[in-house]
């Protein structure tokens, strides 16, 4: 009897938490102002415990580095050059996007400047770096300054990969050559057989400038051209997807996957959605690992999300509208959503393999849901800005899709995790 009392309780004790999860999660997205103390302090418990992958920029001024941010990133000229911070005295970084990062961006000042002593930020990019990319452009064979900071790099870290992107391929062009080499021929051994001569001969001098480097690593090269519209070279961000696959080569990072939607999306705001969507999602899933008190939070954190959307889609939430988004997912969400949550609850009532489940749980709930919440919001949204009803049926699939698609970027950062844990 007393056992069956003690599982009463616990059971009361759940549904009150459920309950009270649904209506924090109605009261914080159903009112048109986000608490900003409460997103803060989600935010920055998830900080504490979240960190980016850094990426180390290393290259000569003027060699292309900002414009591999723009081009990983999305961003504008104006937005990188604006959200860089310093971090030494020479150094900066630069967070994507700016309040929920999924990647940073290390950037050493040029390598060669006069008076420049690149020691400092060495030493610091080596202790935070998650991947390094060499920056060189096509035209400058012999990097001199490039090559002995490298090499002081391998020698601490042989068997640390390197990705060298051969970069302003255009300025090797002659007057025969008007554009680039299409398609894309660098995936192949024999490719300097497609490239005119006066291409390959720079970027075979600069392959062999580098081959004596200590290490066992390997060198990944990369050759790409990011220009802009008015340079008049098609496709401008030449080489792209070969850098892509090249950084996935070289890091298990799922930079990708945190910046780069599905390929079959054209809308330019669902693009500029993704990488805010999956930094709050992961935020989220940082937050829901916590204790259960903190749980508060994790609605705070998706209406955080929601609010940005908002911002890229020129749109606001109202009272109404917010009402009417959650209405259209329909009756059996919110259920759906404070089950999920509370079920790490139940789960820590089972000592000492609870509380690591639990947490396990929390997280991939709490990020997963949130994951689905914005890619539903984009549906919603999109049809709000075009002045077109909403149908419900494509909300739902939307929102479950997104679930799924959440828990399987949750799943992978987890396993990213635990190699170092």
């Amino acid at each position: 009897m007393g056992n069956e009392s003690f599982g009463e309780c616990n059971m009361n004790d759940n549904r009150k938490i459920w309950a009270g999860l649904r209506q924090r999660l109605h009261r914080a997205l159903s009112a048109p102002d986000v608490d900003a103390t409460q997103l803060s302090q989600a935010l920055d418990k998830a900080a504490e415990r979240e960190s980016a992958p850094v990426v180390w920029l290393l290259g000569l001024a003027q060699s292309g580095k900002t414009s591999i941010v723009r081009a990983l990133t999305g961003s504008s000229r104006a937005e990188i050059g604006d959200g860089f911070r310093p971090c030494t005295r020479t150094a900066s970084m630069y967070d994507f996007p700016p309040d929920v990062p999924v990647v940073r961006f290390l950037d050493t000042r040029g390598l060669g400047e006069v008076g420049y002593d690149p020691s400092e930020d060495i030493a610091l990019c080596e202790e935070r770096s998650h991947l390094l990319i060499v920056v060189v452009r096509a035209a400058e064979t012999r990097p001199q300054a490039v090559l002995d900071v490298l090499k002081q790099v391998r020698k601490r870290h042989p068997d640390w990969p390197v990705v060298i992107a051969q970069t302003c391929l255009h300025h090797a062009y002659d007057e025969e050559q008007s554009g680039h080499v299409l398609p894309y021929p660098y995936h192949d051994d024999a490719w300097q057989d497609a490239v005119p001569e006066g291409l390959s001969r720079p970027l075979l001098a600069q392959r062999e400038f580098f081959a004596g480097l200590p290490g066992k690593g390997p060198l990944l090269w990369v050759p790409i051209d990011f220009t802009l519209p008015e340079d008049g070279f098609e496709p401008t961000e030449y080489g792209l997807d070969a850098l892509w696959d090249t950084i996935e080569e070289a890091a298990a990072l799922g930079l990708e996957a945190r910046l780069r939607t599905d390929p079959g999306i054209s809308d330019i705001y669902s693009r500029a959605a993704h990488p805010h969507i999956v930094g709050f999602s992961l935020a989220a899933g940082t937050v829901g690992a916590l204790p259960v008190v903190d749980l508060a939070l994790v609605p705070a954190v998706q209406a955080g999300l929601l609010r940005r959307l908002a911002g890229l889609y020129g749109q606001r939430w109202t009272t109404r509208n917010s009402a009417e988004f959650l209405g259209l997912l329909g009756s059996g969400f919110a259920a759906a959503y404070g089950a999920r949550l509370a079920v790490r609850s139940v789960v820590k009532l089972i000592p000492v393999w609870g509380q690591t489940a639990g947490a396990v749980l929390g997280a991939s709930a709490s990020g997963a849901i949130t994951f689905a919440l914005g890619k539903a919001a984009c549906v919603y949204l999109s049809r709000k800005q075009e002045g077109h009803a909403i149908d419900a049926t494509a909300l739902r699939q939307a929102y479950r899709d997104g679930l799924e698609q959440g828990r399987q970027l949750l799943r992978k950062q987890q396993a990213r995790k635990e190699p170092s844990s």
